[in-house]
């Protein structure tokens, strides 16, 4: 990743709370034919090892995680956290002397590990309980793996693979304007009040973009 200084994040508390609170990672691994790539939840369990180690789960019918069950596999996950475009209608420059172009921002997380591919039942269901009690936890009355019924679950954890990345290597990027003098950070900053109206609109489930995949299939 390109990292100029003024953008490099290499705070890990950081990185990692990046990696929470955006848990959705883009997991990348090299097939015979080329690169692939697949969104995939994480939990990252950061006293697993230095850096934290990253544990989710793929599909069983889904073929990425055969090219990651060798010795020696590796992956490569992204995590993005928030963007946004920036106009240079918000830049003080702009007034003062014109000399301004429209960017981009954003934060990033890139964490790189070998990769573990795990079978053990026991370990998947540990996994789906703590994913789903991570995102539940936060509702009034929070669903539960036990909720569903037990033979049902089972049949459900045989269509899964666990995957398990040490990470031992990662890296940040925050490109937050870090780089345009104060007005012009003050601008940003307020331009982007308003900014979040398009995400609302593709959440809302009575717009016509809202998707119409169904969000129980897996990755």
């Amino acid at each position: 990743m390109y990292q100029p200084a003024p953008f490099r994040e290499a705070t890990l508390s950081l990185q990692q709370a990046l990696m929470r609170d955006h848990p959705l990672g883009l997991l990348i691994s090299n097939a015979p034919d080329g690169p692939v790539a697949d969104p995939v939840p994480f939990l990252l369990d950061a006293e697993a090892s230095p850096q934290g180690t990253l544990r989710g789960h793929v599909a069983r019918a889904n073929p990425h995680w055969r090219h990651l069950d060798a010795p020696d596999a590796r992956a490569l996950v992204v995590f993005q956290g928030p963007q946004a475009y920036v106009t240079p209608a918000w830049y003080a420059t702009k007034r003062e002397t014109g000399k301004v172009v429209p960017t981009w921002n954003y934060v990033v997380v890139q964490a790189r590990g070998p990769v573990r591919v795990i079978h053990d039942t026991g370990w998947l269901r540990a996994q789906v309980d703590a994913l789903t009690t991570r995102q539940e936890g936060g509702r009034p009355e929070p669903w539960a793996v036990s909720d569903a019924p037990e033979r049902f679950v089972e049949n459900q954890l045989r269509a899964i693979v666990g995957l398990e990345i040490t990470i031992d290597s990662i890296d940040g990027k925050w490109k937050v304007s870090q780089n345009r003098p104060l007005a012009d950070r003050v601008g940003v900053a307020e331009g982007l009040v308003d900014a979040a109206a398009e995400m609302a609109r593709l959440v809302d489930p009575t717009s016509p973009a809202d998707g119409d995949g169904d969000p129980s299939q897996t990755s």
